[in-house]
């Protein structure tokens, strides 16, 4: 019991870091992909929060037709 009492709580952190991690290399590999920098689909390189333009590729997965980042 208490093994299960500190593995559980070890996963849970494994698991958000892992996630974490993943995310931020997929953002890289768009980047290089598009050809475009990080602020094109970011309010602030590497900040998740994405501004119209991120909103758009997330959704369509494409950059044709999304509107242009504000500066």
């Amino acid at each position: 019991m208490k093994a299960l009492r500190l593995i559980v709580p070890a996963i849970t952190l494994l698991a958000a870091f892992l996630a974490t991690t993943a995310v931020s290399f997929a953002t890289k590999e768009f980047g290089k992909k598009e050809g475009k920098p990080c602020t094109t689909c970011h309010v602030t390189a590497g900040k998740k929060d994405l501004n119209d333009t991120g909103k758009y590729y997330k959704e369509k997965k494409t950059l044709e037709g999304a509107p242009a980042p504000k500066k």
